[in-house]
């Protein structure tokens, strides 16, 4: 062999080592929280794509040829699941057996609480009115509808840091699995994120003790894995599901509410509009306030989760604190 195709040959072989030696998986992710999740588990090794950007909410986003692209090229796509992300439900059954899909909502060790019914956290009002004004067909198809949108569970489970450690697990697991060459550095970056998300825990709870007695309305319900982890008093939500507008009867229900608990704070979330919030102030002595459970406002990056968490936690306080 000549010394200059003994050349090519060697720097061909270079390339393709290096080639080899590059490739990292294709990871698509659905929702800000969970890809904060997967981009800190990812770091040093590449980033994950996001679906859901901006301030778009998963509950009312249609996706993008960019999204579809995406999730053609990817090799595991992580979502919540159905409950969540309904938008994502037909696309990833396209892609049938070409990426693992992952269900976070299906990891190991995560707590599942089941949607809340009744009481303060069902708009009474809605189906009935559909009857009365529409017929049974307005109120069958109503009722379709909350089977579909609601779901069996709540699924905002990374709202508990535990369920979020649960996640992150699951998460390297799968990651080691499609990319083996790294999966110290997944272990090891999922080890310091354990760390960050105890501490997490530990500051967050202390910060919210002296005001987790004190009730307070949210605009929709979303939070009961963080009530449940921190003990703090959701006394009712406006609406059960953003899709779903509250009737008249509904927001009388929550002013009454306001008023004979004495809740100091109504709630309301960035990516929906505060004219309900506002509705249901009117008259009491109970002041607004703004959570945001989906990160809408914040940039996605392994930052975020911990941004999230701190935020709600940060809003209750110095909104509940005002209470004289």
């Amino acid at each position: 062999m000549s010394p200059r195709a003994s050349l090519i040959l060697a720097a061909t072989a270079f390339l393709a080592a290096g080639t080899a030696h590059a490739h990292t998986p294709d990871v698509v992710v659905s929702i800000k929280p969970i890809h904060s999740l997967v981009a800190s588990i990812m770091a040093g090794v590449g980033e994950p794509k996001l679906i859901v950007e901006g301030a778009a909410s998963p509950h009312t986003y249609n996706m993008k040829p960019s999204n579809a692209s995406a999730l053609q090229k990817a090799n595991v796509v992580f979502w919540m699941g159905e409950g969540m992300e309904h938008f994502l439900e037909k696309p990833l059954e396209t892609l049938g057996s070409k990426a693992t899909i992952v269900a976070l909502e299906e990891a190991p060790g995560v707590e599942k609480l089941p949607q809340r019914e009744g009481g303060p956290f069902e708009p009474h009002d809605d189906g009935d009115e559909a009857e009365a004004a529409h017929g049974h067909d307005a109120a069958d198809a109503h009722d379709a509808k909350h089977a579909h949108d609601d779901g069996e569970f709540d699924m905002h489970s990374w709202l508990d840091p535990r369920n979020a450690k649960a996640m992150a697990a699951e998460i390297e697991t799968v990651l080691a699995k499609a990319d083996p060459e790294h999966a110290a550095t997944y272990r090891t970056n999922r080890e310091t994120l354990d760390a960050r998300i105890d501490a997490l825990d530990l500051a967050i709870a202390a910060t919210l003790a002296p005001i987790k007695d004190r009730p307070f309305i949210v605009f929709h319900d979303a939070y009961q894995y963080f009530e449940n982890r921190y003990g703090v008093t959701v006394a009712g939500s406006i609406t059960v599901s953003p899709e779903t507008a509250p009737g008249a009867q509904r927001l009388k229900e929550i002013h009454a509410k306001i008023e004979k608990l004495g809740a100091t704070c109504v709630f309301a979330e960035p990516q929906f509009e505060p004219k309900l919030v506002n509705v249901v102030l009117e008259g009491t002595t109970a002041k607004s306030g703004t959570l945001d459970p989906e990160a809408g406002t914040l940039t996605a990056g392994p930052d975020l989760y911990f941004q999230l968490m701190n935020g709600v936690a940060q809003s209750l306080a110095s909104c509940l604190s005002q209470q004289g």
